[in-house]
């Protein structure tokens, strides 16, 4: 399936908490979307691999996207090696999208930037036609995505641009919550952890009034590139 974008996180929820608006917003425009967690999150402190893909599916029915996958890479203990780029490296020819968003280049997580570099350096390597990929034993023509924008997580950083998610961002809070047994519940008996309190929705509202606020948006997301890109016509800048 070709895919318009299509998102990596390095775990299940990563792209919900991050970009989910975003994504919303390009739906509502009709573009194909996918996603590809990169592992099962199976490390995660409260919840099981089953209730997280249980989770993901509610979460991609929510977000209306096309696609998700996941690629069962070790959780955190996954390396930028060889063979871990190739798995992206087939996604990437597999569904051709013109922007692949991913994990922030540096936060909290180790296994955040691992994957933020190694999906950034995969986007390129399936631009090179002497890197052999098959899919199903049907071999891969080269695809190298016109974009790729690393989403804001945890760690503040200041943004190369946003988006305005302001339509969407009630939709983005109940993307989240389908991952119940991550987030806030008064009746769990789970241990708790930084994204468990009861004021972390508040948290992620502020961020994206921090990040709405200089672009005169209610609400936005935070986009970091790591390579320039041009603009025919600067008038079109909000």
């Amino acid at each position: 399936m070709k895919l318009d974008i299509l998102a990596f996180g390095a775990h299940p929820d990563d792209v919900e908490l991050s970009a989910a608006g975003t994504l919303l917003h390009y739906a509502a425009q009709g573009k194909s979307i996918g996603i590809i967690d990169l592992t099962e999150g199976e490390l995660g402190t409260r919840g099981t691999v089953e209730s997280r893909y249980e989770e993901a599916a509610a979460a991609a029915s929510i977000l209306g996207i096309h696609h998700r996958h996941n690629l069962r890479m070790p959780d955190g203990f996954f390396e930028n090696t060889h063979a871990a780029k190739l798995q992206i490296i087939e996604q990437i020819r597999l569904h051709q999208p013109q922007i692949v968003l991913a994990n922030a280049l540096s936060d909290r997580h180790p296994d955040h930037a691992r994957a933020g570099h190694m999906v950034a350096e995969a986007c390129f390597l399936a631009g090179l036609r002497k890197i052999h990929t098959s899919h199903n034993e049907t071999p891969q023509a080269a695809h190298r995505p016109k974009l790729v924008l690393h989403y804001i997580q945890d760690y503040l950083q200041t943004p190369s641009f946003v988006q305005d998610v302001t339509p969407f961002v009630d939709q983005k809070i109940a993307a989240v919550k389908a991952y119940k047994t991550q987030f806030f519940d008064p009746n769990s008996s789970e241990p708790n952890t930084p994204i468990s309190g009861e004021l972390f929705f508040d948290f992620l509202k502020g961020r994206m009034l921090e990040m709405g606020r200089p672009a005169g948006y209610n609400y936005a997301e935070g986009f970091v590139v790591s390579r320039w890109f041009g603009l025919k016509d600067i008038f079109s800048i909000d």
